[in-house]
């Protein structure tokens, strides 16, 4: 499986740099696999397509505005990206994150967080304990520091990579669904940024029922595979769980004979990861590394919401298989040639089995 099967062209001015307002007025490509029509609509079109017998699977995590700026104890400046608090027990008193960081640092090196602030009275002091091969370093806070509270008062929100332009207070709001709760991710779960509350009670109306799971979305989502043979690509780990509520709600759709419908990848991901451990799927809570791409064929998830993704992406790949990936190709072709806006603030497509 070459990777360069998952490459398209795209025109750089339909990657989105701002979200559709209201959020459910972008646009909404949607296919039917089996005979591979296209139609074009919007995203508060959702309860013509999805509703009774429908369990509609939404990922609750929450972005924390994780991007934070400082300096050296030596003057040069820092800026640093919270990925996940680290797995071993603390061997001090305070929290120790992985986090990734722009600026040469190097085992003892001291750094003060001040939200790019240089006059800011009480700076916090961090300190680089570990260096690793992947690029991201190990950093303790100090004791009775809250890195989530830190990261409230003085973080930025880390908008992707792709959007040019500085995040704004407004982003704080925008780039976070509507039901987010569980903060962790440093990268918001894009198909669901669609929805609103209004639209969710009008699919609760239409007779579709909610499960939630989660996953705390990473930097490595935005990685390219860089490897020509795809199967050599490792992929970035999440943290993820799939609750009982949510195992039930999904045995009982399929004792009903609905459609499992996940609102993103990073529900599919969970979900199948779920469904991979002996026995099937079950309750799970722990790390995914499944990659997921053809010709692997998806075990839980009948339908999926989800934005249009980076070439050659993972994201990419797992879309794949559920469309195959001569079907994926023509929905890009149309979705360009339609001026769909893509990447995280951009449009969505609806895939119904």
């Amino acid at each position: 499986m070459q990777t360069e099967r998952f490459d398209y062209e795209l025109p750089e001015e339909l990657i989105a740099q701002e979200p559709a307002e209201p959020r459910d007025a972008a646009r909404l490509l949607v296919c039917r696999i089996g005979g591979g029509a296209i139609e074009h609509h919007h995203v508060r079109d959702l309860p013509a397509f999805l509703g009774a017998g429908d369990l509609l699977v939404r990922n609750r995590t929450r972005v924390i505005p994780a991007r934070l700026l400082g300096r050296k104890a030596t003057g040069g400046r820092i800026e640093l990206l919270l990925v996940h608090p680290t797995d071993e027990p603390a061997t001090g008193p305070g929290e120790r994150w992985i986090c990734m960081i722009r600026g040469r640092v190097r085992p003892g090196s001291e750094l003060l967080i001040d939200g790019g602030d240089t006059t800011l009275r009480d700076p916090v002091a961090i300190g680089v304990v570990d260096c690793h091969d992947d690029g991201t370093r190990t950093v303790a806070f100090p004791p009775g520091c809250s890195v989530l509270v830190l990261a409230e008062r003085l973080g930025r929100v880390p908008l992707p990579p792709y959007i040019r332009r500085e995040a704004t207070e407004r982003d704080r709001d925008r780039y976070q669904t509507v039901f987010a709760t569980n903060p962790g991710s440093v990268a918001a779960p894009t198909a669901s940024l669609h929805l609103t509350d209004a639209l969710l009670e009008r699919l609760e109306r239409a007779g579709c029922r909610f499960a939630d799971i989660d996953l705390a979305v990473g930097p490595g989502t935005f990685k390219p595979v860089q490897s020509e043979d795809l199967t050599r690509h490792a992929i970035h780990a999440e943290r993820c769980a799939c609750p009982p509520d949510a195992v039930a709600a999904i045995a009982q759709t399929r004792a009903a004979g609905g459609r499992v419908v996940a609102l993103g990848t990073t529900v599919t991901r969970t979900l199948e990861t779920a469904a991979r451990q002996p026995g099937g799927l079950a309750p799970y809570a722990g790390w995914s590394r499944l990659f997921l791409h053809p010709p692997q064929r998806l075990q839980v998830v009948d339908a999926l919401l989800t934005n249009f993704h980076l070439p050659r992406s993972t994201l990419l790949m797992l879309v794949a298989c559920h469309t195959g990936i001569d079907l994926l190709h023509r929905i890009y072709r149309e979705a360009v040639r339609e001026r769909y806006r893509f990447y995280s603030y951009g449009d969505a497509m609806l895939l119904l089995p």
